[in-house]
């Protein structure tokens, strides 16, 4: 995005230093979660802990971005596109900072399963977490160049992720039933897999933060879904007789 051509150039810089930490926070969140599957791959302890104490500095962020936020506010009094963008970055820095804290989850639980064999299921993992990544990378490029068109291309795309979840969802089921010792292990996964989920539907809803900074106008249309783990549930509970 340009800068809106203020009479008032501090006011230009105000507005360029909120969009430029919100892309400061994507990143390292982006980064954030990229650590934590590679720590989960590589079996690396070590660095699931960096990845944890990372989320430090993405927490610093959003705090920089609030403050930011209420200090245009206060002194600039901002109207229509301006305060979209303001009010936008208020609510995209808390989603990209659970974003982080979903990623530290991820990494804290990379810890726990190191301590156990490695379990086959475990491929799906990396495969949720590169879609989520690249979901996250086209969130933030559709943010610095305000594309409602991106955004909206994210945001039909949290259906594939759902979809991968709901089948891995399956596949740890059947393989718990099979082998109970890999139950911890599995349990860890599927709480990782939903992490990642969850990550993908933060990115859809940024996406839908864009398209109304953009346009005006959020999507009307009602957003498609492919997450089936609660009806994989309830078909896997025994009936009461």
């Amino acid at each position: 995005m340009t800068g809106t051509g203020h009479i008032v150039k501090s006011y230009d810089e105000e507005l360029d230093s909120v969009r430029n930490t919100i892309a400061e926070m994507g990143g390292l969140a982006e980064a954030q979660l990229e650590a934590a599957i590679r720590a989960l791959t590589e079996r690396n302890t070590e660095l699931a802990l960096r990845t944890i104490e990372d989320d430090a500095e993405v927490d610093e962020l959003e705090r920089s971005v609030d403050n930011m936020a209420i200090r245009v506010l206060a002194l600039r009094n901002p109207v229509a596109d301006d305060l979209r963008l303001v009010i936008s970055a208020l609510k995209i820095a808390s989603l990209l900072e659970r974003v982080a804290d979903y990623s530290k989850n991820i990494a804290k639980r990379v810890i726990a399963l190191n301590q156990a064999p490695a379990v086959t299921p475990m491929s799906a993992i990396p495969r949720m977490g590169e879609l989520v990544r690249r979901m996250i990378d086209d969130t933030l490029t559709a943010y610095a160049k305000g594309d409602s068109e991106l955004a909206y291309d994210v945001w039909v795309r949290d259906q594939e992720v759902d979809q991968l979840y709901s089948s891995m969802f399956r596949e740890l089921l059947t393989f718990m039933m099979e082998d109970p010792r890999s139950i911890t292990s599995c349990t860890h996964l599927i709480f990782m897999a939903k992490n990642i989920e969850r990550i993908g539907d933060h990115m859809t809803n940024i996406a839908e933060i864009i398209i109304y900074q953009v346009t005006g106008k959020a999507p009307t249309e009602k957003r498609p879904k492919g997450d089936k783990t609660s009806v994989t549930m309830i078909d896997n509970v025994p009936s009461g007789k």
